[in-house]
């Protein structure tokens, strides 16, 4: 004969498990009040991004003013610097969030780009995002990447119009957790 006694969970689990929100509402809905990325640290990745770009430049500008002799060689080597930082440019904006979710200053910051409904962002999606959205934001004096400082789920413009949403990458964690 066995005697089985069962004992009640503790009180911190219990307490755990009420007080979680839960990441997803309904079919394939992201809870984005949960997941959603301050601003403050969209505003990080985005400097972290353009330091980036514009580091390639200013390290190529003093190149030409140490070494070069202001003739045509010294216009070369900043074109070649132009050149260089639309291709890091659209493989930091384009290629590396289409293919991981994240930018460089998005992975500094433990931010993701997903689409609306958590799935993985495209190539598409990305070149939608950044190659009409953000210019469209930057017509907008910035307007538009302020609407994710007062929308409820941290959307910009870009974001709304390519039907994505950057989230806090420690929201998965605490997916798995649970």
């Amino acid at each position: 004969m066995s005697v089985r006694i069962e004992q009640p969970a503790a009180p911190h689990t219990q307490a755990r498990r009420t007080n979680v929100q839960p990441l997803r509402r309904g079919a394939g809905e992201l809870n984005f009040e949960r997941l959603r990325a301050p601003f403050s640290l969209r505003c990080g990745a985005l400097l972290i991004d353009y330091i980036v770009l514009v580091s390639i430049v200013a390290f190529a500008t003093l190149l030409e003013r140490v070494f070069g002799d202001g003739r045509r060689g010294g216009q070369t080597l900043l074109f070649a610097a132009y050149v260089v930082t639309a291709a890091v440019a659209f493989l930091n904006l384009v290629v590396l969030p289409a293919w991981t979710g994240r930018s460089l200053g998005k992975w500094a910051t433990a931010l993701r780009i997903a689409r609306r409904d958590g799935s993985p962002l495209s190539i598409g999606r990305a070149l939608l995002r950044h190659l009409v959205g953000y210019p469209l934001t930057l017509l907008t004096l910035g307007a538009g990447f302020l609407l994710s400082a007062f929308s409820g789920e941290g959307r910009a413009l870009h974001d709304l119009l390519a039907g994505t949403v950057v989230v806090r990458t420690r929201g998965e964690a605490m997916q798995n957790d649970e």
